[in-house]
């Protein structure tokens, strides 16, 4: 399997690469990861730093798409997919902090699985979906959930600068109908659940979104989290794990 990393080689090296990562070894990719592509140069990759692998124009969640999800927050079954976006602006990658706004009550971790589009995609059919999506990665969809208990809009509670971390890679040509998703708050498991749980597929989600929206090479689709939310608090340090993709991990601080 490859998962593509975006990367600054180097610390003093500012200027984002891809780099592709099969078995262990880092190679530098010459082309564009959205179109052709050739691996180069082998890398140290543990001088790298590691960003977030897209700068989606948007990501685009899906609510409540697990069932147990949808039982621990007391809430009917959806009839068809519930999706909001969670603006550019909220996206940070592996190692970047949290901002948990002082004000906003209590902040939870929401694990999920994100599908990175590789092409624009409009009105595709589910059949054709996974000829849009160059591959998978792991989401936090962070959230205040006191603002989002008394306001019936999700745009305030999930769209804070640093609310959408994404990562650590894209893995292509993993298969995510059956995927292990777990979120861990200091070491302690928190949410664990696995993809064969969702209510609406893969394929359903890619076909509704774009019957609604076009998407864009590098946005999102962020699939909807499983029971287990929980708080967040300044000092935590959060990690969202994907089988097959690995392990997101960030800090929270507090903003004030």
């Amino acid at each position: 399997m490859l998962r593509l990393y975006r990367i600054l080689p180097t610390k003093d090296d500012h200027t984002p690469r891809y780099a592709a990562e099969r078995d262990g070894r880092w190679r530098l990719v010459d082309g564009d990861v959205f179109g052709r592509f050739t691996e180069g140069a082998e890398i140290d990759h543990e001088k790298a730093v590691v960003l977030a692998p897209v700068q989606p124009s948007k990501i685009v969640c899906v609510g409540l798409n697990y069932r147990d999800h949808a039982a621990e927050q007391n809430k009917p079954l959806p009839a068809e997919p519930l999706i909001f976006i969670k603006p550019s602006t909220s996206v940070i990658g592996p190692g970047a902090a949290i901002e948990a706004p002082a004000w906003a009550g209590r902040v939870d971790h929401e694990a999920e699985l994100g599908l990175v589009i590789g092409k624009t995609a409009r009105d595709v059919k589910a059949a054709r979906a996974y000829d849009y999506i160059l591959g998978l990665t792991a989401v936090n969809d962070v959230t205040a959930r006191d603002l989002q208990n008394r306001e019936s809009q999700y745009t305030r509670c999930k769209g804070f600068d640093t609310f959408g971390p994404i990562g650590p890679c894209i893995a292509v040509g993993l298969d995510g109908r059956d995927l292990q998703v777990q979120a861990f708050v200091n070491g302690s498991v928190r949410q664990n659940s696995r993809t064969r749980e969702l209510i609406f597929t893969i394929p359903e989600l890619v076909e509704f979104i774009s019957g609604v929206m076009t998407l864009l090479p590098g946005d999102i689709i962020s699939t909807g989290t499983p029971s287990g939310i929980g708080p967040i608090r300044p000092g935590d340090q959060v990690t969202i794990h994907v089988e097959g993709v690995g392990a997101l991990t960030n800090p929270v601080v507090i903003r004030a």
